[in-house]
């Protein structure tokens, strides 16, 4: 009877510590998606960029608008940039610049580099 109510309290902190997590990725997904709305309200003309936060999720952005997508998503895209969720944060909040994320080795972009280019000077 002890060694269930131990289980239990065991059990109970880790699933509050798994809904806390998920929380947080919920709302820096969120906060990612609407910023970026702000700043692409009509999406892109041309072309698809995939945004990966790690731990996070994915965005995709596109002539649909700006949207979150399942981690596992598998659309392709013209260029995928791939950061930490407080790197993508940093750029959005201005206090990083695109350009200079990606010279330090903080962002990682595969694909078209013009575009990928295009979308950072909309992004600050």
């Amino acid at each position: 009877c002890v060694a269930a109510m131990k289980f239990q309290r065991v059990h109970s902190a880790i699933v509050g510590r798994w809904c806390e997590k998920e929380q947080v990725v919920s709302r820096i997904l969120t906060e990612a998606v609407a910023k970026l709305g702000q700043r692409l309200p009509q999406g892109l003309t041309e072309g698809c960029v995939k945004f990966v936060i790690e731990d996070a999720g994915v965005i995709l952005v596109d002539g649909q608008g700006v949207r979150a997508a399942p981690e596992n998503d598998v659309q392709s895209a013209d260029v995928t940039l791939r950061a930490r969720a407080d790197v993508f944060e940093a750029i959005l909040a201005g206090r990083i610049h695109p350009s200079s994320a990606f010279m330090q080795g903080k962002l990682d972009v595969t694909g078209d580099m013009a575009l990928a280019m295009k979308l950072a000077t909309s992004m600050v």
